[in-house]
């Protein structure tokens, strides 16, 4: 029952992503200008219609598979642990850019009202103070996001009211006359076409809903959707519309406006209290970005390091439940990536940008991946083939304008900066994912070099010898329900390709022996034979398959859930997925 009552409700949910998500409006008008001039609200709008597509790309796939990890469940549901970690990478960068740079933006906010704070250090405090309110519980970090959250949107209804009754008094004749200058460069398709990719960064946070979907309430996690889409699309074209009929656009496209442009226009409806208002709201909404961070990079590495991927260190608890190693991990690789740019978080533009688009397109493959491979799994809704290419499609071209779009102020292109973090980070994966072959090499190398130190390659032989024993020891169990020996064979196929393991259970529960298939023994005793380096144990178990079962079973084995497998349920099937506790589907 305490689990129960810790779980999130609607407003709660939509809050800590919401910020995220809903911080875009300080940036991304501006940037949108910059691009398109006066067809910025045109392009916001693009966007609206590609996030109002993937919100069923994404209630389909949470809805089949409502885990932890966003495009990495997805895809690892779907391919291989290699594709899954590709797209945890991403999701990673995502989140490290999105904290820093959310961080530094806010504190730069701040430092308007406060012009003696010294902009590193407090960042680094801001990261802090946020670091320690997720290792004190998410109960806790949902209140502060609520906050934050509503806040923020009073302050937007108190802004554009304040625009509403000057344009009521003043007219619309700036945003004539905006409308009637030509375009820059000449070219209506280039000014959309990069105005849209430039626009897509407001739509960063979208996918973090999808990575804390197991401390949510029952059927809150397409509500949250459905909010996002509702906040972008409401306030980011029309914070563009009210831009471009207070100011001019040669005005708006200067450096002065790209990076404070909501308190420029609380200041020039307003005076300066709504400037400071403006300016408050911006340091929290931006704050509770951090946080949405650290709540959602906090639930994918716990799924990895679940799987496996990510070392098994990082799963400690603390007493309020939170994976505080993995939180402090994050808080230092957030502070070094913010000292190691010395304060321009312009140079993470790339990273940002990148990182986030390209998660949402393997989201969209991961759907595809889902309607193909699962076709048979049971989900609340389903999107249609056409949305899900026209999204997809969409996000590759705004990923095309980012990467080519050109660098400003001598910085290095997009992707050059994206490859400095992503290359690293991805290393690190594939190292964990072939482990125990590079630890082989290792051991081989030794053996090779240091054979006259005889006792010290004895002795690190033994020391790895151990450690690979010990992963290898690690023993998986297959739920059978009487497949045939083809479908059997994909099961080790995919053991042998995707897990460390030399012990395998094939198990099927019956309330009567009799039931048990006839050939099922001898099948298995042929896969026995034909996987010498794994051996396959067949165990036949009275009773009836439930999540009981399951739990009961990984007890008395010693096996989590997490490494128990079954083939794709139909839709007749009694359970949902998620009340079998994390067991995996490989077929």
């Amino acid at each position: 029952m305490k689990e129960v009552q810790k779980k999130l409700n609607q407003l709660s949910a939509t809050a800590i992503c919401g910020n995220d998500i809903s911080s875009s409006v300080l940036y991304v008008s501006a940037l949108a200008i910059a691009f398109a001039g006066k067809y910025a609200w045109i392009t916001l709008l693009i966007v609206s219609f590609v996030l109002f597509l993937f919100r069923k790309i994404y209630g389909e796939v949470v809805g089949a598979l409502p885990l932890n990890g966003g495009a990495y469940n997805a895809l690892l549901n779907t391919t291989s642990k290699l594709t899954a970690s590709f797209a945890a990478t991403l999701t990673l960068l995502s989140y490290m850019a999105t904290a820093v740079i959310s961080a530094n933006e806010a504190i730069h906010y701040l430092h308007h009202i406060i012009p003696s704070m010294p902009i590193i250090i407090a960042t680094i405090i801001l990261l802090g103070v946020f670091a320690l309110l997720v290792i004190g519980g998410i109960s806790e970090s949902a209140k502060v996001a609520i906050v934050i959250f509503l806040f923020h949107l009073i302050s937007l209804v108190i802004l554009s009211g304040f625009v509403i009754y000057f344009l009521n008094k003043n007219g619309l004749d700036i945003f004539f006359s905006n409308w009637k200058l030509p375009i820059q460069g000449g070219s209506i398709t280039k000014a959309i076409f990069l105005g849209f990719a430039a626009s897509m960064l407001g739509v960063s946070g979208f996918e973090s809903s999808a990575n804390f979907v197991e401390e949510q309430k029952k059927g809150v996690f397409p509500k949250t959707l459905r909010n996002m889409w509702v906040i972008v699309s409401v306030i980011n074209p029309l914070m563009a519309i009210f831009a471009l009929a207070l100011f001019s656009i040669p005005m708006l496209q200067s450096d002065g406006f790209q990076n404070t442009l909501l308190v420029e226009m609380g200041k020039f409806v307003g005076g300066e209290s709504l400037a400071y208002l403006i300016a408050v709201d911006a340091f929290l909404v931006l704050s509770g970005a951090v946080l949405t961070s650290f709540i959602g990079v906090t639930g994918l590495l716990e799924r990895m390091s679940l799987d496996r991927i990510m070392p098994p260190f990082f799963l400690k608890k603390n007493k309020k439940g939170s994976s505080h190693r993995i939180i402090i991990m994050f808080f230092l690789l957030a502070v070094s990536v913010l000292l190691f740019t010395k304060g321009n978080v312009k140079l993470l533009a790339g990273v940002y940008t990148i990182s986030f688009l390209s998660v949402m397109a393997l989201f969209g493959i991961g759907n595809i991946l889902l309607k193909v491979k699962r076709n048979s799994l049971p989900r609340p809704e389903k999107a249609s083939w056409i949305s899900v290419i026209i999204a997809i499609f969409a996000v590759v071209v705004a990923l095309i304008g980012n990467v080519t779009m050109p660098p400003k102020d001598n910085l290095p292109s997009n992707l050059t900066v994206f490859l400095f973090y992503f290359v690293p980070a991805i290393l690190f994966i594939l190292v964990m994912l072939n482990r125990t072959i590079l630890l082989k090499l290792v051991l081989k190398t030794i053996d090779a070099v240091f054979e006259p130190i005889r006792k010290f390659v004895i002795n690190s032989d033994r020391k790895i010898q151990k450690v690979i024993d010990s992963i290898n020891d690690q023993e998986f169990v297959f739920f059978t329900k009487g497949e045939n020996i083809a479908m059997l064979n994909k099961v080790m196929l995919y053991i042998t390709n995707n897990e460390h393991t030399k012990k395998m259970k094939i198990v099927t529960v019956v309330k009567n022996e009799k039931d048990v298939p006839k050939n099922l023994a001898q099948e298995i005793d042929f896969l026995d034979k034909e996987y010498p380096e794994i051996d396959i144990e067949f165990v036949v178990e009275k009773g009836k398959f439930s999540p009981e079962t399951i739990k009961i079973l990984s007890s008395k084995w010693n096996i989590p859930i997490n490494f128990m497998f079954i083939g794709s349920p139909s839709e007749h099937f009694p359970y949902k997925i998620e009340d079998l506790g994390g067991v995996r589907l490989i077929i």
